[in-house]
């Protein structure tokens, strides 16, 4: 048997050392052991498993997961957190900059502005921090109602649509909406229509990108809460393709247009929502890229 080293365990799967070496001491690598204080690694040893159906987490979910716990910043985690709550908050009408997001998430203040600030921006941007730590930790579940109400639940708490009687945070609508003018689930029929969805969606055992967005379209046409669908939708399909070792992305607020029309397409021209995300895809390589993190 030929053995290799943390640091050549780390490279060969794109993961931080130590990452490695808590794998290694929880016993999760298989006949990894110690001679003195060096781990002896098997050299057919597989990235291990996060539970009996997961399957092999991916570098970047390692990355993440591995910042996350360490605070680390100017790191994938670090500019993912700040990127994808800037842009995910501005498409909705946020009108904190991309300074102060990152001025939040690093300094917990918004900067020097001489405009009023809406104060449920501020709480809406900590929340969704809190929303991508929950999809980092969480992202090889399985999609359930809970879930999707849980980070719901984590988006819009303290925020002044939850001390109206009328709006139910971290859980379905209570009233009619709708959205780009068009109708969408009646109330009385998201937890039917929610079920349907998700029991679909997770018939498939291996998603594909696919099916990942043509969940996201059926999400936002329910649009089951009274309000954070699109943030919700978002961050449902940026968990979905960490879990499914495909490179996730962000929707720019430079793609806003093109990604409300692939929307509106999907069914009859599913390639502009597709093609769109593609392109996000791609910038987002471009971080994983520079980070120096594998990908397919």
């Amino acid at each position: 048997m030929e053995y290799i080293s943390v640091i050549q365990f780390a490279e060969k799967y794109g993961i931080p050392e130590r990452t490695a070496r808590n794998y290694c001491a929880s016993g999760k690598i298989g006949g990894a052991f110690l001679t003195g204080k060096t781990w002896n690694i098997p050299s057919d040893a597989v990235l291990p498993q996060r539970g009996a159906s997961a399957g092999k987490i991916s570098p970047l979910l390692a990355a993440l997961r591995e910042q996350k716990s360490s605070k680390l910043k100017g790191s994938i985690y670090h500019r993912t957190q700040i990127d994808l709550t800037y842009n995910s908050n501005h498409i909705e009408g946020s009108r904190l900059t991309h300074d102060q997001t990152r001025y939040i998430f690093e300094t917990n203040t918004i900067g020097i502005t001489d405009v009023a600030v809406n104060v449920d921006d501020i709480v809406e941007t900590v929340n969704h921090f809190r929303c991508i730590d929950y999809i980092i930790d969480h992202a090889d579940e399985k999609l359930t109602e809970a879930f999707v109400k849980q980070l719901h639940l984590l988006l819009k708490t303290g925020t002044s649509d939850s001390r109206k009687d009328w709006f139910a945070v971290g859980d379905y609508k209570k009233l009619p909406n709708e959205v780009g003018g068009q109708d969408t689930c009646p109330p009385e029929q998201v937890h039917q229509q929610m079920k349907a969805l998700l029991s679909d969606y997770n018939h498939h055992c291996k998603k594909t990108l696919e099916d990942i967005l043509n969940f996201h379209v059926h999400f936002e046409q329910i649009h089951p809460f009274q309000d954070g669908n699109g943030r919700v939708g978002r961050l449902l399909m940026f968990k979905e393709c960490l879990a499914n070792l495909i490179v996730p992305f962000i929707i720019t607020d430079e793609l806003k247009m093109f990604y409300y029309r692939g929307l509106r397409e999907w069914g009859h021209i599913d390639g502009y929502l597709t093609d769109t995300c593609l392109t996000a895809q791609d910038q987002y390589k471009a971080l994983l890229d520079y980070f120096k993190i594998k990908y397919k």
